[in-house]
């Protein structure tokens, strides 16, 4: 982890920063400004962009995409720009559970994919982008846009420590279990078989 040098308000106020940033639904603001309807109600009933794209819209999924990644990164620039590393990964880590769990929405948000690919790519654009690529590969191989995820969260830490950030590796491994986590119910249909491909509506 980043040397801490920031005193514990300085961390807490980009802590929260991070985390109103992070809990803005991007998929829902997509949905409705496209005219798509309540995402809630739709397929699975996730906030991400893969049920965007189960609404029949590439341009309103790619736009989620953007816009939830767009928080990720957002809140590291941000932190980093004033308070320095350690601000930046607890604002990043905040960002990722502002959007699987926010507040507005009675905690019940998205599975944070694009967020920590945005917080990743902030953090280290060179191993965001490797993350990235495994998330590509993955999912173009198997047609799966969570274990492409899965796969992408598993190696963020490899790629953290073959590119020497080191301080990194704390955070990759939490957010890698929150991952892990968030995508549980897809973890127990890839073992059975019944996970739907990407574009596939549920």
């Amino acid at each position: 982890m980043p040397e801490i040098v920031n005193t514990l308000p300085i961390l807490a106020l980009w802590g929260v920063i991070g985390y109103v940033l992070g809990s803005i639904p991007g998929g829902i603001v997509m949905a409705r400004v496209m005219g798509l309807g309540d995402l809630r109600q739709i397929g699975s009933g996730n906030i991400g962009a893969t049920n965007v794209l189960r609404t029949g819209s590439k341009t309103a999924a790619a736009a989620t995409l953007l816009f939830d990644a767009g928080k990720g990164i957002i809140a590291v620039l941000l932190a980093r720009y004033a308070a320095g590393e350690d601000a930046a990964q607890l604002a990043g880590l905040m960002a990722f559970l502002g959007h699987c769990f926010p507040i507005w929405l009675k905690f019940k948000g998205g599975k944070g994919v694009a967020t920590f690919l945005g917080v990743l790519l902030a953090l280290s654009f060179w191993v965001g982008a490797l993350v990235c690529f495994s998330w590509l590969i993955a999912a173009a191989i198997l047609r799966i846009s969570s274990a492409g995820a899965l796969a992408a969260a598993a190696t963020s830490t490899v790629w953290a420590l073959m590119l020497g950030r080191s301080d990194m590796v704390v955070l990759t491994l939490v957010l890698t279990g929150l991952v892990f986590w968030t995508h549980r119910a897809n973890i127990e249909r890839l073992r059975a078989g019944t996970e739907p491909k990407i574009g596939q509506k549920t």
